[in-house]
């Protein structure tokens, strides 16, 4: 019988290409529950929106009520927690929203698939799968370290600290419950649809239509980038393979300044689209820098030595690979941004 896996968040950038991976390569069935707030597009599934293993849920995972009916009506086998708010910048000008989607709806979570997995008779093969961020570790400026599975938590942002706090319980539930919990801390990710509010997608769409390319302070902020679809194959591993109980960071091996990401966008843009907006001479004219955000991290970098170890999983995309992919697609796929800018 194949296996039930209940996505949270499937709409969103991370959660829609694990749900494509999900969907194209295993016969498990998939349960998408998406609040659809701004950043939730179900045009990033139309690919996969027919087929009969997938099954879409219009739920916000704070309403205890509804969860637990998606937890009786489904069964699932797998619980692939990736819905939150996201983005630091927003966290600082309005954190309730970020206690309250990262907190308080992972706990909602957590409860029902307990109780779910207790009704069940505790089946060993059940996984509550929480997806995090590397951001709880805080920053590594002024050190060579990576980030490690024990590295302590310290974060900075409202964002960060909402998700540390998520982490927190999910270890909880498992050493006081039993509650048979995977964990993984990823680094940044980038690739096709990904919301433009976001670092690389921002800075596409802004060449190209001829405005400024907006950097922190110097953009000497370095940040490990890993291919969005590199990080499904690896999340699809944690929750098939990974050991209960253990945490498994995930990155790409490729640290880059801002200012560096923003650069190589703009040489891939002068290749690919040599014919720029009016009044542009160059695509790097359109750099500029703003004041630093506060408490801005500088620095993070992620060892992904224990996931290859321990589960065999390496990523497929070079940053430099993996970023022509991205803008290419972006190119490709007006179709998808557009109504997103215009919305």
């Amino acid at each position: 019988m194949s296996k039930t896996f209940l996505v949270t968040g499937g709409a969103g950038f991370i959660g829609s290409a694990v749900i494509r991976e999900l969907i194209s390569n295993t016969d498990f069935n998939v349960v998408n529950v998406d609040k659809l707030t701004y950043a939730g597009n179900l045009e990033s599934l139309r690919e996969v929106s027919d087929n009969s293993r997938y099954h879409f849920e219009k739920v916000d995972i704070c309403d205890a009520a509804e969860v637990e009916r998606l937890f009786n009506q489904y069964q699932p086998d797998v619980v692939m927690h990736l819905a939150a708010e996201s983005h630091v910048d927003r966290s600082i000008d309005g954190p309730a929203e970020f206690i309250n989607t990262n907190i308080v709806g992972t706990y909602t979570l957590l409860e029902a698939a307990r109780k779910c997995w207790q009704e069940k008779g505790k089946p060993e093969g059940f996984r509550f799968h929480h997806i995090s961020t590397d951001e709880v570790y805080g920053d590594l400026h002024g050190s060579d370290d990576l980030f490690t599975e024990t590295t302590p938590y310290a974060p900075s942002s409202p964002y960060s600290a909402s998700k540390a706090s998520s982490d927190h319980l999910v270890r909880a539930w498992h050493r006081t419950y039993d509650l048979p919990t995977v964990l993984t801390n990823c680094s940044n990710n980038y690739g096709p649809y990904h919301f433009p509010e976001k670092l690389i997608p921002l800075m596409i769409l802004n060449a190209l239509d001829g405005k400024p390319l907006p950097i922190y302070g110097d953009g000497s902020q370095i940040r490990d980038w890993l291919f969005v679809e590199d990080h499904a194959r690896a999340l699809l591993k944690v929750a098939t393979e990974g050991k209960v109980g253990e945490t498994y960071n995930i990155g790409g091996h490729n640290e880059k300044k801002n200012i560096t990401v923003v650069q190589l966008i703009c040489e891939l843009l002068e290749e690919l689209v040599p014919e720029k907006p009016a009044s542009v001479t160059s695509y790097t004219d359109l750099i500029t820098f703003v004041d630093d955000r506060p408490g801005h991290d500088l620095r993070y970098a992620i060892d992904a030595s224990k996931i290859e170890k321990e589960l065999g999983w390496v990523p497929a995309e070079t940053f430099e690979s993996g970023m022509r992919k991205t803008v290419q697609w972006y190119l490709d796929n007006k179709s998808w941004w557009q109504p997103l800018l215009a919305r």
